[in-house]
């Protein structure tokens, strides 16, 4: 595959999938480089805005397997890893696997369930396996974790762990729609196409597993300048000891701004990396990975304002 394969992919999945989704550009495209980059990607917006939508969409339009998981209170590890069973008949235990084992998991409502179940990912997010007993089993590539959480309830939620929230690579924001969009979500309905039912809409499955895997190799030849480099590790370096920041991003935070902007480029049809990239994908990398100190948050400083303030003061490289 050829980047110019890559951005007419890429074309064509925002195309189907804003056949269901009104507006939300910048959601919409984020998701689809997450998925070519092989990122999970943290979804957060307040209830109906069309979260669970998204996923279900892109799931629709991938013909790899997708599960869903409703994080509850009571959901258990073994429920999404999977469990050995005693098999009566060979007299010996078999491993059942869990939903985990797929291409795209939507973990919806993740901050519902309690540490111990969301500590089940952590392997899975970041090394693409998971123990069960002491025996390793590897998932089959690619695989993503697309999570939803309602930053609004807090009445039974429990926050993410930071080690968990810094294996996303992305996490991304859902705001209100227009009035012109909310129109046009309301025309659906009127029309007789209900979101819940997604057959209305003549989805296409346009891309496979192996069409992900190929992106993957093409994108490796998008050419990162070492300017470009320096410029990545300078604003992540640099939320380290911004002013409002008490914890700021890991190099695992460099490697994914790099790996991003890399997609990024490849999805608009270049070969080559420049610092419009790395400043359109810097708040989706680095939002979640700030810890505000707590003054600032008392003063109503954000962590998308601080990474504005951050690729301000750093010097853009120039060709």
């Amino acid at each position: 595959m050829e980047i110019d394969d890559v951005s007419r992919l890429f074309g064509e999945a925002v195309q189907e999938i804003g056949k269901v989704i009104v507006g939300q550009l910048e959601l919409v495209e984020g998701v689809i480089v997450a998925l070519f980059a092989e990122g999970s990607v943290l979804i957060e917006g307040v209830p109906g805005l069309g979260k669970t939508l998204l996923v279900n969409t892109l799931a629709q339009t991938f013909g790899g397997t997708f599960k869903r998981v409703q994080f509850t209170p009571d959901l258990m590890p073994s429920d999404l890893t999977g469990h050995n069973v005693y098999d009566l008949a060979d007299k010996r235990f078999n491993f059942s696997p869990g939903p985990i084992f797929t291409n795209l998991l939507l973990a919806d409502e993740i901050n519902r369930s309690p540490p111990k179940t969301q500590s089940a990912l952590l392997e899975v997010m970041q090394e693409h396996q998971v123990t069960v007993d002491g025996q390793p089993y590897l998932l089959q590539s690619p695989f993503l974790v697309l999570a939803t959480q309602n930053p609004l309830e807090h009445e039974g939620t429990y926050p993410l762990p930071e080690a968990q929230v810094d294996r996303f690579m992305f996490k991304l924001m859902v705001d209100y729609p227009t009035q012109a969009e909310e129109n046009a979500i309301v025309g659906h309905f009127v029309a007789g196409r209900n979101p819940r039912d997604l057959s209305g809409f003549d989805l296409q499955p346009i891309m496979q597993p192996q069409d992900v895997s190929a992106v993957q190799q093409a994108v490796q030849k998008v050419i990162v300048e070492p300017q470009l480099i320096n410029y990545i590790t300078n604003i992540v370096t640099r939320s380290r000891s911004w002013h409002a920041v008490s914890v700021g991003a890991s190099p695992r935070g460099s490697i994914n701004m790099m790996l991003a902007a890399r997609t990024l480029a490849a999805c608009q049809g270049r070969n080559f990396v420049i610092p419009d990239d790395v400043k359109q994908i810097a708040p989706w990398v680095l939002r979640h990975r700030l810890l505000l100190r707590p003054e600032a948050e008392i003063e109503g400083v954000t962590c998308d304002q601080v990474v504005r303030e951050i690729l301000e003061s750093v010097e853009v490289p120039r060709s």
